[in-house]
């Protein structure tokens, strides 16, 4: 009997041993790598209570929501949804050209919520109507569209470029800006003056019949001139496009009919031993020019656009049945070879014709377009939203959204010519709010411009009681323009887009009867690109 109590002790005192021995191992595999996630514990040399020692030194989120995984999300709606807004004339803005800065910001502001609250992505402002700026330059005058006098700043001064982008930017909006290349002063701009470039620049600058002045194409020093006002405002502006208009060399009822008056250089040409017709050495220089610009944007800014809304015919017969105007001979601006070449990363004819249209059918000129499409950039028409000769404006435009859907699939997209088509019209935005533009939707992606990836964000979430509050963050920020989080109700995912600086949100765990299951976070960059998500499952 006292042997085998003797043995119990034995073999207890081993037990206990190995239990000590266990322990250790148990404790030392627990202890978290160098590389933590964890906060750094600063006490690390002082003594631990010997329970302390024992426990696991991981950390327990203090959220309700802690479960990464991977899932299917659903694909984020894409259309271009842009206005045209236009200085030139004061048709758009500033609506007078002797409004006080604060009055210019605030229609600024009307518009630019305008186009927020009714679903678009894209605000297309004017700010180079007549080799004339709405901008800080050191190239060109200030506007006489914005302030009344060519060349006199705005008082107090400010710089409505800047003031635009960034307000187009807190409301997720893109801002392309607007340049006519060619004209040189507008028969609206009031007196040319000693700082207007028809006057600084006369040796390369014609006045036409009707009396504008035009840049005259050809001349080298006129290529080389709006060249640097484009790299100039690339360079200084964190724009997201450059754009032109269809006014190339000018339309004949400019000049009441007659023949361009380039004889200068058209008499250096060709006796430097040039070969072309006069006419499609005309469009070799606005070829060249086209190829030019697009190439130095990307030079610059590899993710700035350029996009061009010629003219929508290129020749009466393309497509069959097509008559009115030929931009190829008239304007000497060869369109189709731009978009066939890849010199433009959108291209918007203006299709402003209706549906119905026996010579200009709205539909047939699209799929001609988009047939000749083909290096697969952006085709966003435009669309005749102000003044479009039918009964109904707002069903037609809504009918010309859809039909382009239609031939465009998955990279439709429309311009509206202008902001006014929305506004004068009492029934055109809730017809495209309650139709066509019912949810939002980020710009169709541009996979032809390289971009460095995005990185992956990262998801918290909270428990606040009847809510789940979600925040967000990304390592390299500075490459993105807009958040897209997913919320999934009973298994079904919803989408909802959200400018760069929402980042946090209250999500209620119910709705609609419906629990909320989980939570996902992606990046977009400023060419649509998406990030890798994260997705956290809700407890």
């Amino acid at each position: 009997m006292k042997m085998n109590k003797l043995k119990l002790i034995v073999l207890l005192g081993v037990f206990a041993s190995y239990s000590t021995s266990c322990s250790v191992q148990n404790n030392a595999t627990k202890t978290p790598p160098v590389k933590n996630t964890t906060k750094p514990n600063n006490n690390t040399t002082q003594p631990k209570p010997p329970v302390a020692a024992t426990k696991p030194t991981t950390v327990t989120p203090p959220t309700s929501a802690d479960e990464v995984f991977r899932t299917n999300l659903p694909e984020i709606k894409r259309e271009f949804r842009g206005a045209w807004i236009a200085s030139v004339a004061n048709i758009n803005w500033p609506s007078r050209n002797d409004l006080t800065v604060d009055q210019q910001k605030a229609e600024a502001i009307n518009m630019l919520d305008m186009l927020k609250n009714n679903n678009f992505n894209a605000a297309i402002f004017q700010i180079r109507p007549s080799a004339d700026a709405l901008y800080t330059s050191n190239i060109e005058p200030w506007s006489y569209f914005l302030t009344g006098e060519t060349g006199t700043a705005p008082y107090p001064n400010y710089d409505p470029l800047q003031f635009w982008i960034e307000e187009s930017h807190k409301r997720g909006l893109e801002l392309h800006v607007w340049l006519n290349p060619y004209r040189a002063h507008h028969t609206n701009g009031g007196a040319v003056n000693g700082l207007s470039m028809a006057n600084k620049l006369s040796d390369i600058v014609v006045r036409l019949k009707n009396g504008m002045y035009w840049f005259d194409p050809a001349n080298p020093k006129t290529q080389g001139h709006v060249s640097n006002v484009v790299k100039d405002i690339v360079t200084r502006y964190d724009i997201d496009a450059i754009h032109f208009d269809d006014y190339f060399y000018p339309y004949a009822t400019y000049n009441k009919g007659a023949d361009f008056p380039d004889n200068a250089t058209w008499s250096a040409y060709v006796g430097s031993g040039g070969t072309l017709s006069r006419a499609d050495w005309r469009r070799d220089n606005v070829n060249k020019f086209v190829e030019r610009i697009y190439k130095e944007i990307h030079a610059e800014k590899s993710y700035v656009k350029f996009g061009i809304s010629p003219f929508g015919i290129w020749k009466p017969g393309y497509p069959a049945g097509i008559v009115g105007s030929s931009q190829f001979d008239e304007l000497y601006a060869d369109a189709k070879l731009w978009l066939n070449r890849g010199w433009v990363d959108y291209f918007s004819p203006q299709l402003y014709w209706p549906i119905d249209s026996k010579g200009q059918g709205f539909e047939a000129l699209l799929s001609w377009w988009q047939s000749e499409n083909t290096m697969n950039r952006h085709l966003w028409p435009g669309l005749n939203t102000v003044e479009i000769k039918v009964s109904d404006r707002p069903t037609e435009i809504r009918n010309q959204i859809e039909i382009s859907r239609n031939i465009l699939k998955k990279d439709a997209g429309e311009i509206h010519w202008s902001i006014a088509g929305l506004t004068k019209n009492a029934s055109m935005l809730p017809t495209l709010k309650n139709g066509p533009y019912s949810e939002k939707a980020l710009v169709p992606k541009t996979p032809w411009i390289k971009a460095v990836p995005l990185q992956t964000p990262t998801l918290f979430i909270t428990d606040n009681g009847s809510f789940a509050q979600a925040s967000w963050s990304s390592r390299n920020i500075a490459n993105v323009f807009q958040w897209v989080l997913f919320k999934q109700y009973n298994g079904v995912w919803e989408t909802e887009i959200m400018t760069l600086d929402t980042l946090s949100k209250d999500i209620p765990k119910f709705k609609d009867g419906k629990k909320l299951n989980a939570l996902a976070i992606k990046a977009i960059d400023r060419l649509g690109n998406e990030s890798d998500y994260m997705a956290k499952k809700v407890k």
